[in-house]
Parts: C-alpha cells; structure tokens; sequence
C-alpha cells in the first residue's frame, strides 16, 4: 500500500500538471465499492469545477475544487475558496496518473477526468481496494486525517501520543489514529535508524528514545519524499516513474541479508500481522 512519501509523491505532481485545470469530461467506471460517494453524485459534482490545488493529508489525497476560473490566476489576485473536495485513497495497488486522451488505457481504469488543457487525469486499481469520494463544503465538512501529521509534530505531542501505551512501539507506529501516514515500510526504517527494537513497548521508551525515533521518522519520511518513494510493488508517480527509496532501504524487505552498519542477518517477525524486520544487534 502506498504509505505516506508515495502519496506526497503522487500529490505533488499531480498538483504540478493540474492545477487551475477544469474538468470538462467525467467517465467513470461501474464498480460501486469504489465510490464513497456515488458514482452519478461524483459525475455530477466534479463536471465544470477547477482544480485549485492537489495536496497529501494522511495517506490520502484531497484535490481541493472551485468554480470556474473566468481568467488565469494571478498572484496579485486572492486565491478561490475550495468550495469541494474530491478525496482519494489508493488503497493497495491504486495509482493516479496524469497523461493524454490518446495514451493507451491501463486495464482496471475506474476513472477517466477529460481537462480543460487537453490532459486527462485517470485512476488505476487493479485490486479495487481504493476508495473515491466527492465532498460539497457547503454540506460537509473538508476532509481531515485523524491522526497527526509526522512531518511536523513537536517533541512534546509525538511523546504524549505513546504515553501509557502497552502497545509494542511498531504497531503504535502503524496506528493511524495516532499517526496518519506511517505504514509498515517506514515505521521498519525508522525504528531501525533510531535504534528501538520493533516489539518495545511503546509506553516504556524514555523520552530521550522517543525523540531520537520522532527526528529518525521525519528524516526518513523526508528522504523518500526527496528520493520518490520506495517502488517495492507497482507504485508509479503522476507521470509513472518508479521511486528509488527502495535503494536506501536498511531493514525492510532485507531478511537474511547483512546489515548495513554491523553485518548481522537482518530478521523478520510477525507483529501486528505485518511483517516486521530489523537488526538484532543495532535495535535494542
């Protein structure tokens, strides 16, 4: 499942080619589990509106919509209050793709967005475990993610979150009610570069642990936010390019290979019902 640096990744460039971009054509598969909010609703909704702006909140990716723009913004010029939201998860193979009408369809298509410069914004999920949702503001209110956002909590909050915890510290980690966005990949590397063992318990690190793992998820997260993601499946960006964190990787997906700092076997364990790995010797 793409975890938060890949939907940053995929928010950005999308962000980057559809800005201030109308949708002038809806198509939209029939497969009803996908939308949240009905499909016919969804068509209906996003049909003539402007893109104003594409950004990441938690692991999902809101596409923040206004009316029609009568004229190019300028930045001399107040920017339109979103008065609409389209939210979408990728859930565990969806992908997000900004391309061309002509451009071959990928089979499992659920989405096809006609815009106003001649591109076409289309979702792909051959797994269908993404989910699709349209919000008029004006009934609703603008999607929020229910935990806290990794790239800018403080000491004091991230330390707060794990405080009489009897979780272990990996599936407090995953918890996304908690924190939005860490998944398995990312919780693995961090614990890793902070030294903490994946079955501590999240309620007995100290302070100092917890800081140093607070400051080692927001450098990790960064870094494959800079690097593109971790392409570990078939996650793709906007234009489908591959990330290359996978290359920084130092435990995940590592079993029985030796260690990047001390050569010890990197091990795997079932935690949480996730795979979970790291080193003997340099977690403690």
């Amino acid at each position: 499942m793409p975890e938060l640096p890949e939907v940053e990744t995929i928010a950005r460039g999308v962000n980057k080619w559809v800005r201030d971009d109308r949708i002038v054509d809806v198509w939209l598969a029939n497969h009803p589990a996908l939308f949240k909010t009905p499909a016919t609703r969804q068509a209906k909704g996003l049909e003539g509106r402007v893109f104003l702006s594409v950004h990441r909140t938690g692991k999902h990716i809101v596409c923040e919509l206004g009316p029609v723009l009568l004229a190019p913004r300028s930045k001399h010029v107040a920017q339109p209050v979103s008065d609409a939201q389209w939210i979408v998860h990728l859930g565990m193979t969806g992908r997000l793709l900004v391309t061309t009408p002509e451009a071959p369809v990928a089979a499992h298509t659920h989405v096809r967005l006609g815009l106003s410069s001649g591109r076409e914004l289309r979702f792909v999920d051959p797994r269908r475990f993404g989910r699709l949702e349209f919000r008029d503001l004006a009934r609703s209110e603008a999607f929020a993610a229910s935990g806290a956002e990794p790239l800018t909590i403080s000491s004091e909050e991230f330390a707060s979150l794990f405080r009489g915890r009897r979780l272990p510290i990996k599936a407090a980690l995953l918890n996304q009610t908690l924190l939005s966005g860490v998944g398995n990949i990312y919780a693995d590397e961090s614990l890793f570069h902070a030294g903490i063992r994946p079955r501590r318990s999240s309620g007995r690190l100290t302070k100092a642990e917890l800081e140093r793992l607070r400051l080692a998820l927001r450098q990790v997260l960064e870094q494959a936010i800079r690097l593109g993601g971790s392409s570990v499946s078939d996650y793709v960006d906007a234009d489908g390019v591959r990330g290359f964190f996978q290359l920084e990787h130092c435990v995940y997906l590592r079993t029985g290979l030796p260690c990047r700092r001390c050569q010890t076997p990197i091990r795997r364990i079932l935690l949480a019902g996730r795979g979970t790995h790291f080193c003997p010797i340099c977690q403690r």
